[in-house]
């Protein structure tokens, strides 16, 4: 009919806010999964079968996304995203299957390290090469990390301008020594 406007339905969808050892979970009501990644911070959805079949039965919270308050935690990763809307860069990185990146960060002794890590998707690491001060680098996967939770948020607009090349990566990566110990060999260890 003239004059009536398209709406688009919305979806229940099973949301996570993974934190490593844990995560929240919430059933989100939205248009799509990109309208629940745009309006919450450093979430994903979960299409898995299996996960989705195991939450079915579980008493979730249910949120409408354009509810005018959110829940405890939900509200915070709101908080967040809505700040960053509107800021040079916000999204420039979502959507793309792999993306690499410089960050600044620590290694495991606590000393200062560019962390340069190839990311999918979801945020999680598939491959990661560490810079020490003095030009070592180390490299390692996701076999030899104890938990691999998401490490960024494309959506954020900060990460536009810490992008490097897939060559760059390349070239880190095939000059880095490996790890010197597997994630199994250090979980022996400290039994």
């Amino acid at each position: 009919m003239a004059g009536q406007e398209h709406i688009t339905p919305k979806h229940t969808f099973l949301v996570l806010h993974g934190y490593g050892m844990g995560g929240l979970w919430w059933w989100i009501r939205a248009r799509s999964t990109r309208d629940v990644l745009e309006t919450f911070a450093w979430v994903e959805v979960i299409t898995a079968p299996e996960t989705l079949a195991r939450f079915k039965d579980e008493s979730l919270e249910e949120v409408d996304i354009d509810a005018s308050r959110m829940p405890p935690r939900l509200d915070d990763l709101y908080a967040e995203r809505a700040a960053q809307r509107g800021r040079a860069g916000f999204g420039a990185l979502a959507d793309r299957d792999i993306v690499h990146l410089s960050l600044r960060g620590e290694n495991e002794d606590g000393a200062p390290v560019d962390q340069l890590v190839e990311v999918g998707p979801d945020g999680r690491r598939f491959r990661q090469v560490e810079v020490a001060e003095d030009g070592t680098a180390v490299r390692s996967t996701p076999d030899d990390w104890l938990f691999n939770p998401p490490v960024v948020d494309h959506f954020d607009p900060a990460l536009a301008d810490q992008k490097i090349g897939a060559d760059d990566f390349e070239a880190q990566w095939s000059r880095a020594r490996r790890e010197d110990t597997g994630l199994w060999t250090r979980v022996c260890r400290m039994v």
